[in-house]
């Protein structure tokens, strides 16, 4: 228990044993998936799944916690895989070092408790929401831009990102507002704290609700959808 013991009380010591036996799918291993994946592992869910076509590069330095002058050109999942031994060898992390498409995402998630979203464009949020409600698995959806971010919870058959991105055409905010490093540690904690509030069935998750934050103003809303 000692490496668990700061967990307690914020957890009851049944809700910090059970989180061993989770298992949470990250959705992309890049600015907020990687701060997602470093939270859910020193917590200790027992399964991780890093799910990540991509590798490192240069740009990537000023923001992603897995990103190193060590780890340039690495895949994204398997460096989260090789933290995570480092981190917390109590846990299994099954890297993917694929990017999800429509024939590979169902294989990807099933058996699964929660999906995290921390994919940076909305194509590809509308193809894991529609996989999640196949599945029947609840997303926590993520996005960030500059100063800005929000977080909701979507549960099969809400349906949320239809509301939010109404316009399926429409583009992300970070590729003109760039993203600094602490906007997407800020959304990764949290979209955990979400995941673990749905994984111990606490009250108050932000099911048809969104978190927005404006860091720049230090803003906090929560809009009912």
């Amino acid at each position: 228990m000692g490496r668990y013991e700061r967990n307690i009380k914020t957890l009851s010591v049944e809700e910090n044993e059970r989180l061993k036996d989770f298992r949470v799918c990250v959705i992309g291993c890049g600015g907020i998936g990687g701060y997602v994946i470093e939270m859910l592992g020193r917590l200790g869910i027992g399964h991780i799944t890093a799910v990540d076509g991509d590798n490192f590069c240069e740009s990537n330095l000023n923001r992603q916690i897995l990103s190193s002058n060590k780890t340039m050109g690495k895949n994204k999942a398997e460096t989260a895989r090789d933290r995570m031994k480092d981190v917390n060898d109590l846990i299994e992390v099954t890297a993917v070092p694929e990017f999800i498409n429509k024939d590979n995402i169902l294989d990807i998630i099933e058996g699964h408790h929660v999906v995290i979203d921390a994919l940076d464009n909305i194509e590809t949020r509308l193809l894991l929401q529609d996989a999640c409600e196949k599945a029947g698995i609840p997303l926590v959806h993520g996005a960030i831009g500059g100063w800005y971010g929000q977080v909701t919870s979507i549960f099969p058959g809400d349906r949320t990102l239809d509301v939010i991105y109404e316009d399926k055409d429409q583009k992300g905010i970070e590729k003109t507002l760039g993203n600094p490093s602490f906007t997407p540690a800020l959304i990764a904690s949290i979209q955990v704290s979400e995941a673990v509030k749905i994984l111990i069935n606490k009250k108050d998750t932000l099911r048809n609700k969104m978190l927005v934050v404006d860091l720049l103003s230090q803003d906090f809303e929560v809009i009912n959808l």
